[in-house]
C-alpha cells in the first residue's frame, strides 16, 4: 500500500511550481491590506515605531511565496523583491494560519522549528511580543 499525503501537502505540493513563477506583487499586496485590516488598528504606537521602515520578508514554504512588505506612515506597503529584508520570516501556510488564529505561539512553532524568524532579532522580538499581546488577529 502506497501511502499518501494529507490533502493540504498533497495541493500545496502541486500550487507550489505555479506559483513560485507568478509575479509576487498580487499575494504580497492581499497581505498588506490584510494586515491594515486586522493588525494594524491594533498595533500600539510604540510597536508602530519599532517596525516602521523596515521590510520584513515573509516566506510561505509550502506554496514557495516571498512576500515583502514595509509598515509606513499609512500602513503596509508591497515591496520590491530586490530590497534587502531586515527580518525574515519562513513557515507553512497552515503555521502562519495557526499563528494567526491564535491556536499555536510563536515560541512553540520557533522551537518545533516550524517557524524561523532570521534577521535583525531586535525587530523580531517586537513583533513576537507584539502579537502574543494583541492576541488573534483572525477568529
Amino acid at each position: 500500500m502506497i501511502a499518501r499525503l494529507p490533502l493540504g501537502f498533497e495541493l500545496a505540493a502541486r500550487l507550489r511550481p505555479v506559483l513560485a513563477r507568478l509575479p509576487m506583487h498580487p499575494p504580497a499586496l492581499l497581505l498588506a491590506t490584510a494586515l491594515d485590516r486586522l493588525l494594524l488598528p491594533k498595533l500600539p504606537s510604540d510597536a508602530r515605531e519599532a517596525l516602521s521602515n523596515k521590510v520584513v520578508a515573509v516566506d510561505v514554504t509550502d506554496l514557495g511565496l516571498t512576500l515583502k512588505l514595509e509598515l509606513g506612515r499609512r500602513g503596509f506597503s508591497v515591496c520590491s523583491t530586490a530590497q534587502p529584508a531586515a527580518l525574515r520570516i519562513a513557515a507553512a501556510a497552515p503555521a502562519f494560519w495557526r499563528l494567526l488564529a491564535a491556536q499555536d505561539d510563536a515560541d512553540r512553532l520557533f522551537f518545533e522549528r516550524q517557524l524561523v524568524m532570521e534577521g535583525d532579532t531586535e525587530m523580531a522580538l517586537v513583533l513576537k511580543n507584539t502579537i502574543d499581546a494583541i492576541g488573534p488577529l483572525w477568529p
